[in-house]
């Protein structure tokens, strides 16, 4: 049994790009009755109408709606691979990279990384978007392309993610706070008042387990959405925040940092994108300067 024709799949994203077949025709170089001979094939190998009639023109049925990003996808795939790779000339390129991260990050790494892309690409502009939630669709649709961020559950197994850094929670108060001076036990950092980060508004976290497993618990005194937020009212308060440490380096001036006082797994911070950026020169040499980035600002911290 012979498998389905590949060469429809073109046919098949031009004609729901298009909504028209004397337009889809006509971008493909087909006469009419060949384009319409196509899209008689895409039905009898779909099992659905995929474009129908309504009033002068022609829409797209739901399976057609569900198939056409896919669609889209497999197509930009195989001209990437059909396509020879050209050199990469940095000093040529002209191109917005968007980005996607946590608070943080920007001010911790993001000097370094603008200050070597305007030297090795000065065509080459970075915009940085806040990370509200750990949705792919924006790395998919590339209205993103990369996204730094923690791997979990929730992440789409689809993206490319490649280790960045490892990351250690700490707590941050104002100088002149009682925690800058004395031993640090358990106790009496739970005995304080705490500022709790978390994006979705939850009260507990690992660190709130950890302390549990001591029998000791902490009082929110309040719940931001983000760790410069945390670390604003850390500075003109007596609240302790405790936020990631190389993450947050850039955020922390003026406070006084010290290690928590018991075991918190350690985080892995992540680079994160679609695998159909995979083959893109520009987009492989923008991953390899956020990768390095990280690491030398990770050896001067220490």
């Amino acid at each position: 049994m012979s498998g389905p024709d590949l060469n429809l799949l073109v046919t098949l994203d031009v004609l729901l790009a298009e909504g028209s077949v004397a337009r889809a025709a006509r971008r493909l170089r087909l006469s009419p009755s060949a384009m319409s001979r196509a899209l008689s094939r895409l039905r009898e190998t779909t099992g659905d109408p995929l474009l129908v009639r309504a009033g002068r023109g022609l829409v797209p049925t739901p399976r057609a709606l569900e198939l056409r990003e896919r669609v889209n996808l497999l197509v930009q795939d195989a001209q990437a691979v059909l396509r020879p790779a050209a050199a990469l000339d940095l000093k040529a390129l002209a191109r917005t990279f968007t980005l996607r991260t946590s608070e943080g990050f920007v001010e911790t790494f993001g000097p370094e990384l603008l200050a070597r892309i305007g030297e090795e690409a000065p065509g080459v502009r970075l915009r940085f978007v806040q990370k509200p939630d750990r949705e792919s669709t924006s790395l998919r649709d590339g209205t993103v392309d990369l996204e730094t961020g923690v791997v979990g559950d929730a992440t789409s197994p689809e993206l490319r993610a490649q280790a960045l850094f490892r990351d250690r929670f700490i707590g941050a108060v104002r100088m002149g706070h009682a925690l800058c001076h004395g031993e640090i036990t358990p106790a009496r950092y739970a005995a304080g008042r705490h500022v709790v980060v978390s994006r979705r508004g939850l009260e507990k976290g690992p660190i709130d387990e950890a302390l549990k497993s001591l029998g000791l618990e902490r009082e929110a005194a309040t719940i931001v959405g983000g760790f410069s937020t945390a670390l604003a009212l850390a500075r003109s308060s007596d609240l302790i925040a405790s936020v990631p440490e190389r993450h947050t380096g850039g955020l922390r001036g003026g406070l006084h940092g010290f290690p928590l006082p018991f075991s918190v797994p350690a985080i892995t911070v992540s680079l994160l994108w679609h695998p159909r950026m995979d083959g893109d020169l520009a987009h492989r040499w923008l991953r390899g300067c956020v990768r390095e980035t990280c690491t030398e600002r990770g050896g001067a911290q220490g």
